[in-house]
């Protein structure tokens, strides 16, 4: 099972990308930009969805595109949640107990991408290589 300490991990190495404890749990910024949180059991969300939310751990990402989530919930709807707000789209949720963690730190990572500025991607990028 994934944790939030992997998503510390992965996190950790990218460029810029900050923790902060928020109402919900922790989150994580890159240049005051949103793009890794753990998802807290808000009344705004739809039942169905709250109820998981509050019953297991549960991150949110930001995504490139909302074509994207989508693809995601179809291709894993066990592991990828149903929208939970309009708030801060395009994002996808997930539970944290069925995501692979090599799909963990691709998500994380690529959240990172959607919201870091280019001069960190192309250092991050730099440096993997």
């Amino acid at each position: 099972m994934a944790t939030v300490g992997d998503v510390r991990r992965i996190a950790a190495v990218l460029p810029g990308a900050v923790e902060r404890q928020t109402t919900g749990g922790a989150a994580w910024f890159v240049r005051a930009k949103l793009f890794a949180w753990e998802c807290h059991p808000w009344p705004s969300i739809p039942d169905a969805v709250r109820a998981i939310i509050a019953a297991e751990p549960v991150m949110g990402v930001k995504v490139a595109d909302p074509d994207d989530a989508l693809a995601l919930r179809e291709m894993a709807p066990d592991v990828f949640l149903p929208k939970t707000t309009g708030w801060g789209e395009p994002k996808i949720a997930f539970r944290m107990a069925t995501i692979d963690i090599d799909h963990l730190e691709e998500l994380v990572t690529e959240a990172w991408r959607t919201q870091a500025p280019r001069y960190l991607v192309r250092e991050f990028d730099l440096g993997a290589g």
